[in-house]
């Protein structure tokens, strides 16, 4: 199996900066309460100085979003979603380990982390343009059809693993108590893209091999290497 970018996205986003990490053997019985209120007061003294909608990190998916045609403050990415609730909340729900300890890694570096269900996945997954005739799943177990031309990520079954590029994943692939295996991907945009990037993938690999253990394999992505291999 492969994730990737379409030359497509290469092109007309060459400032992204995409990291892939795969891992297998999650259980849901890791306690990650410790490792996610250490990323969780990262978060808060960030959004301490400034909100979410300051932060280059979610500046920089604004200014994405506004390119794909999409309204920044109707659609955002998912870092921006969950810093928001987490400064109006002070807390942001417990679903899984492993999606709670993304979440947070996600707030702290203010960068948006998908997290996939290998099992539920056909062949590869590629952030690409739709083509009109993929589906979506969403958490409600209701079907869409994203339009031509939104950034998907997409399987070789033209099943959409998420909407609108890092708005919104699907909830054919989300992680349950089942899933052991996973994608995980994190993508940016900003100056500072490539080190941050970079220290997440750093991290979070560090805590899953704190956590369940495992030992994640990981890759940044280029226009050069576009493309992550992993186990089917």
């Amino acid at each position: 199996m492969f994730f990737q970018h379409s030359s497509d996205i290469w092109r007309d986003f060459p400032e992204l900066v995409p990291a892939a990490l795969y891992a297998e053997g999650i259980t849901p019985d890791a306690d990650a309460g410790a490792r996610i209120a250490a990323h969780a007061e990262r978060a808060a003294a960030r959004l301490a100085g400034a909100s979410e909608s300051d932060l280059p990190e979610i500046q920089a998916w604004r200014r994405t979003f506004a390119r794909m045609g999409l309204k920044p403050t109707q659609y955002r990415c998912a870092s921006e979603a969950l810093l928001r609730r987490f400064r109006k909340e002070g807390a942001l729900p417990r679903l899984h380990p492993l999606i709670d300890l993304c979440n947070a890694v996600s707030i702290a570096y203010a960068v948006p982390i998908a997290v996939f269900d290998v099992s539920r996945i056909t062949s590869h997954v590629e952030v690409r343009y739709a083509a009109g005739d993929e589906t979506y799943m969403t958490f409600g177990g209701a079907t869409e059809q994203p339009p031509a031309g939104e950034v998907i990520f997409a399987d070789a079954a033209g099943r959409a693993h998420a909407r609108r590029w890092t708005n919104r994943q699907s909830g054919h692939s989300a992680v349950r108590d089942s899933t052991a295996n996973v994608l995980i991907v994190a993508e940016a945009l900003h100056d500072t893209a490539a080190a941050d990037v970079e220290a997440l993938v750093a991290t979070l690999a560090d805590e899953l091999n704190t956590l369940w253990p495992v030992t994640p394999k990981s890759a940044i992505l280029t226009p050069a290497a576009p493309r992550f291999e992993f186990p089917a």
